[in-house]
């Protein structure tokens, strides 16, 4: 699976950690590269993007408490991005919600929790049926209706 990983200055410790945790992940890394000071939006646009247009299956998004990464990736149509601070919201975003973005805060996150929650989210199926009638209704709203 190819993933799309992206981090404001932050994160950036976070984003490497993860990355090296899943050495067999495929990442496609948007940055930030280094720990000097960058914007959110910048890079989570970037991964939202990839996903979006099909050059990533998935993203993960990373800044200091997660909720201008969340707020930045749910601007696109198609992204479905979940805050996730536990493996079992990491578990329900992707049973129930399918999200295809995991924001993970830094600051608030420690890096063994957010390994697991990681692990958790990439490996947890999708289980469709009456939750696939749902995000069936926020597509709709994407579309304006």
């Amino acid at each position: 699976m190819k993933i799309a990983i992206g981090s404001d200055h932050a994160g950036f410790k976070l984003k490497e950690a993860i990355k090296k945790a899943f050495p067999d992940a495929e990442f496609v890394d948007v940055g930030a590269f280094s720990e000097e000071s960058t914007d959110y939006p910048d890079h989570i646009g970037a991964l939202s993007r990839l996903v979006r247009q099909g050059g990533a299956e998935r993203g993960i998004g990373i800044c200091g408490t997660g909720i201008g990464a969340s707020i930045t990736a749910n601007k696109f149509d198609g992204i479905r991005a979940a805050l996730c601070l536990n493996v079992f919201m990491a578990e329900m975003s992707r049973r129930h919600n399918d999200a295809n973005v995991l924001i993970l805060g830094a600051r608030v996150t420690g890096e063994q929790e957010a390994v697991a929650i990681t692990r958790t989210w990439m490996e947890t199926p999708f289980e469709g049926g009456r939750h696939q009638r749902r995000l069936d209704k926020i597509t709709e709203i994407e579309c304006g209706g």
